[in-house]
């Protein structure tokens, strides 16, 4: 599937009790992780969003080194932006090596990642933005996650439940880019189990904004694990119908991503003091 295609998610919700298997899933090849990368975005006309955006999705693995990138037009009208706009940004990315722009027939614009360049970037961010920010980001992710995942454990049925656990295991979690993908439709298929169009809206919006940054600690191995045993625990609450250790847990998950955020920031900024009085 094309990266043009990936706004194109169709979540099916119908009110059905829980007794009744009601489904809500999100459609089959469909890449949530992807998708929030080229959802409408909230303030419109402005380059720089579309440029974080575009950069937080690239330096966190979930667009590939080599892949293509939707043409100015094609983003401005997925974006909801002008398409001077989406011109901006991408002159943006590749001045800063994120991107790199080909001639010809088969020509656009693809991804050139390069770690020690994502890195970078990403060390940049984290120091960007403040402590109040990524705990209130916290706090209102975790509030849409957490009623998702109860009102999943209320509503989903057998086959729902049975989806979820083979979504979890055909994920792949060899790298960091693939361990986010993973959380990313995880954190979807949940938001349509809870059979709320708003609550999959919502997840989707928190996805784009915020997701790249607050999964970052999934570069670490040891987080990854981790995160997927959380994962299979929510399942399993979701299976036995079990509301408020279903929403305890998709709480936990975002509080320690963000956690992990406040504790890497320490470090970096730790680190860069060391450097300035070493200077001194």
């Amino acid at each position: 599937m094309g990266t043009e295609d990936f706004v194109n998610t169709r979540v099916t919700v119908v009110s059905q009790p829980r007794e009744e298997s009601g489904v809500a899933q999100v459609s089959a090849g469909v890449d949530p992780a992807r998708s929030a990368v080229f959802a409408p975005l909230s303030d419109i006309g402005r380059a720089e969003i579309v440029e974080r955006r575009l950069q937080d999705a690239i330096t966190s693995g979930v667009l590939h080194d080599g892949e293509r990138l939707p043409s100015e037009s094609q983003l401005g009208r997925r974006l909801g932006v002008a398409v001077v706009t989406a011109r901006e940004a991408l002159e943006a990315l590749r001045d800063a090596g994120l991107i790199e722009t080909r001639r010809g027939r088969d020509g656009g614009s693809f991804v050139t990642f390069d770690p020690d360049t994502a890195r970078r970037f990403t060390d940049e961010r984290i120091r960007a933005v403040s402590r109040v920010e990524l705990r209130d980001a916290s706090m209102h992710y975790a509030a849409i996650a957490g009623m998702a995942a109860e009102l999943a454990a209320d509503r989903a049925g057998e086959d729902d439940v049975q989806g979820l656990r083979e979504l979890e295991e055909q994920e792949d979690l060899s790298t960091a880019g693939g361990a986010r993908r993973a959380v990313a439709r995880f954190q979807l298929e949940v938001a349509a189990l809870s059979q709320s169009p708003r609550l999959v809206r919502e997840e989707l919006r928190l996805q784009a904004e915020i997701g790249s940054l607050i999964w970052l600690g999934l570069r670490e191995e040891d987080n990854r694990m981790r995160s997927r045993a959380a994962r299979q625990a929510e399942v399993d609450a979701i299976g036995a119908a079990d509301t408020e250790a279903a929403r305890a847990i998709a709480v936990r998950r975002i509080a320690g991503g963000v956690e992990w955020l406040l504790d890497e920031k320490s470090r970096l900024e730790t680190a860069a003091e060391a450097v300035a009085s070493a200077r001194a």
